[in-house]
């Protein structure tokens, strides 16, 4: 079943870079009182997602910042060194939590993994963009395949 607007993320743990090299990080302690605008891209250096997605968010993180957002961070189904690489090559290090779903484990707990396999890509997050309260969902944008609108950081910026 898919997550909806006022359901609490469920547990998770995550792997993230850190100047320390690959850390865990626990869902608490991404949302557990925070405000968080989280992200989700179907790959690192994919294509949309290094033009548009991940670059949109990081222009917009001051704004976001403004309207109340604690944290930004971006969740993708790869390994913890991929979200490194694309966080150095992004210049996004230090300003959004890059969060390694390696396993898709949360992915699919919320329901929004998909089927990359015709693209040589196996199980994959969908594209979203949530905001979450305390690990409350507030606003849930799901884009239609092969779409890339609802997800967007000024789309967000709009609904805050």
């Amino acid at each position: 079943m898919t997550i909806k607007v006022g359901d609490a993320l469920p547990k998770a743990n995550f792997m993230t870079p850190t100047a320390d090299g690959p850390a865990p990080i626990s869902g608490d302690e991404v949302f557990k009182g925070k405000r968080v605008a989280l992200f989700a891209v179907p790959g690192a250096f994919t294509p949309t997602c290094s033009a548009k997605h991940l670059p949109g968010f990081k222009a917009h993180a001051a704004e976001l910042k403004a309207k109340g957002i604690d944290t930004i961070a971006c969740v993708s189904v790869n390994d913890v060194f991929v979200m490194k690489a694309w966080a150095k090559d992004q210049d996004v290090e230090g300003q959004i939590l890059m969060l390694a779903d390696g396993n898709g484990e949360f992915t699919k707990a919320i329901g929004l993994e998909m089927d990359g396999s015709k693209f040589g890509m196996g199980s994959r997050s969908q594209r979203y963009s949530l905001v979450a309260r305390d690990g409350v969902v507030e606003k849930l944008n799901v884009e239609a395949g092969g779409e890339f609108r609802v997800s967007a950081a000024d789309y967000m910026l709009a609904q805050l």
